[in-house]
């Protein structure tokens, strides 16, 4: 899919504050946005010129039904207790999460063998080797279900926004488990920006926020099985949504071996840790090959 081919979409909250005036995260001091380089083992060069230019590509079709039935049955459990911890709250709601919008829930992979199969899957592992290089770790992952007739928006934010790590760029595969579109809340992306590096962002009661309009945007509708790859400094949201059903996404996020977090407050040089648990930071490239040979179900 072309996505500079998709129109603009316009302000879809006219309530919002004004728009956020960009500037750079105080760490991000000396980012220089590299484009990927080829030859490609699992990335077209059409998909990493997209990559390049806009920030984002879409890969199609690579989880069958039966596959995302399975991560769906594995994820249950982890979003049954994120429903508890919720119920307990006030509102329900804690940040960007909440019972009337969505759910999220994060780091689950040591628990389930599945999980651990899908974020060590070797077409994911492909990209990452494509676009990271030889030697990969996971980073992060997390169930994201937007419930239906939801209350608040994803705000517009860059993934390096909300805990920053060095490198800035590291790879988020958005896999679609359910249909997303506009109207139950599919990704929308501000192309181009990503190349500035990490924006300074501010906090609001539901989430962190780096852009305030709509009117550079761009909507990136997919198909279950589908997987939306975005670097970590695309600047991306998402709507309400609108329908009667639950709208449902496993994100998963790459980093190079070696890469640090860097917690604290930005006004400070911050505290440096490195991302190398054995569990939560398994390694997924060695040397250039991905560590499982197999796919989910195979």
């Amino acid at each position: 899919m072309a996505l500079d081919a998709i129109e603009p979409v316009g302000d879809a909250d006219p309530g919002r504050p004004a728009p956020m005036v960009r500037r750079p995260h105080p760490w991000n001091r000396d980012h220089e946005w590299r484009a990927p380089v080829g030859p490609f083992t699992t990335i077209t060069d059409a998909q990493a010129a997209d990559y390049d230019r806009l920030g984002c590509f879409v890969l199609p079709g690579a989880f069958d039904a039966e596959q995302l039935a399975e991560l769906d049955r594995a994820i249950a459990p982890g979003d049954a207790l994120v429903r508890e911890l919720l119920e307990g709250l006030p509102d329900g709601r804690l940040s960007v999460a909440g019972l009337d919008t969505q759910t999220v829930s994060p780091n689950m992979v040591g628990g389930s063998d599945v999980l651990a199969a899908v974020c060590e899957d070797p077409l994911l592992a492909g990209v990452c080797a494509d676009l990271i290089g030889p030697d990969v770790r996971l980073y992060w992952e997390q169930a994201v279900y937007k419930q239906p007739r939801s209350a608040e928006p994803v705000l517009w934010h860059q993934d390096n926004g909300y805990t920053y790590v060095e490198p800035q760029s590291y790879v988020t595969c958005w896999i679609a488990i359910t249909d997303a579109t506009p109207d139950n809340g599919c990704i929308s992306v501000v192309p181009g920006v990503h190349r500035d590096g990490t924006l300074e962002h501010r906090h609001t009661p539901i989430g962190e926020e780096c852009w305030g309009d709509w009117d550079r945007a761009v909507d990136v509708p997919v198909r279950a099985g589908d997987v939306v790859v975005f670097t970590s400094l695309t600047p991306h949201a998402t709507r309400r949504n609108t329908t009667d059903e639950v709208r449902k996404a496993y994100i998963v996020q790459y980093v190079p071996d070696g890469a640090e977090a860097i917690d604290g407050d930005p006004a400070g040089d911050g505290r440096r840790r490195a991302l190398d648990d054995p569990v939560l930071n398994r390694p997924t490239v060695v040397g250039g090959r991905p560590v499982r040979s197999t796919r989910l179900g195979a």
